[in-house]
């Protein structure tokens, strides 16, 4: 459905909505967007967004990610900056560059890349550069 460009949408509620790449789907080009991803197809590319990315088994991400949160139970290849917390279910499986604020590994999974904790970063980067700025 397409929004109305009258009433446009407050940034909270806009967060909280979630984008979905069904299976058989594949992308292959730049997305930037306010809401979260539930990926279970394939994105080729980079995926900027504000909100939270969940990568289903069968799912795949190709490129450069950087998001606020991650859940990925699926796979990741390439530069990955998480704002806070990155979660890896046990069928998960990563291979690249990965900074985040938190990390949190179930037994099983594949963690296959080099890995720079930050604490939770004060904000994204927007072009995947390093981020200078941390809390504690």
């Amino acid at each position: 459905m397409f929004n109305n460009p009258t009433k446009p949408k407050s940034s909270s509620e806009t967060s909280k909505e979630q984008n979905r790449i069904s299976a058989g789907t594949v992308i292959t080009y730049d997305i930037v967007a306010k809401g979260g991803f539930r990926v279970e197809g394939t994105i080729r590319g980079n995926v900027t967004t504000a909100g939270k990315v969940v990568i289903s088994k069968g799912g795949l991400i190709d490129g450069t990610l950087i998001c606020q949160n991650a859940d990925f139970e699926g796979k990741f290849s390439g530069k990955l900056t998480v704002q806070e917390t990155l979660t890896l279910r046990s069928a998960a499986v990563i291979e690249g560059e990965v900074t985040a604020g938190k990390l949190a590994i179930e037994p099983g999974a594949t963690f296959n890349a080099t890995c720079e904790m930050k604490g939770n970063l004060k904000t994204l980067p927007k072009d995947g550069s390093k981020q200078k700025e941390r809390s504690a």
